[in-house]
């Protein structure tokens, strides 16, 4: 992956992720979550793009307990304004306490930032993070540039 921001964001790069590499990254913040050695509670997905890494990380960490948050912020490429769609009920009682969040990707941070509103005593972490949102994470496996537009496996035609 790319892992220096590019100043120009009106040069957007598509970038094609298959399904190993996606795999591998997940299995990398799963290594990185076992190695803080937190006894976590439970799993949020912030659904949809949390959904897969959510699946990967809740059986190598061993985890039953997942929650589901659905927070939509994008039409397309295109970011609007994040509104929550579901919230993570048994996650929410005690502020997310003990429970760690996971999403695909955090692109400007807008997503996290309203995940950690909700849940401000959860631990939030991504697969990926772009410089933007990276700060509104407590952990990402892999750096992506700003200017790079993933297309992750299960939304490729190709």
């Amino acid at each position: 992956m790319p892992n220096t921001p590019h100043e120009d964001a009106s040069q957007t790069t598509l970038f094609h992720l298959g399904w190993e590499r996606f795999h591998q990254d997940s299995l990398k913040l799963s290594s990185q979550l076992k190695n803080m050695g937190h006894n976590w509670i439970g799993l949020v997905a912030i659904t949809r793009g949390g959904l897969v890494p959510a699946m990967i990380l809740a059986r190598e960490l061993g985890l039953r307990k997942i929650e589901t948050l659905s927070i939509a912020s994008y039409d397309g490429q295109r970011q609007g304004e994040a509104h929550v769609l579901k919230n993570a009920d048994a996650a929410m009682a005690d502020g997310g306490q003990g429970w760690l969040v996971i999403d695909d990707l955090t692109d400007s941070g807008v997503t996290a930032r309203l995940a950690r509103k909700l849940l401000p005593h959860a631990f939030i972490a991504a697969v990926y993070a772009k410089p933007k949102g990276a700060p509104a994470l407590d952990l990402f496996a892999e750096d992506i540039e700003q200017s790079v537009w993933v297309v992750f496996p299960w939304d490729d035609d190709q």
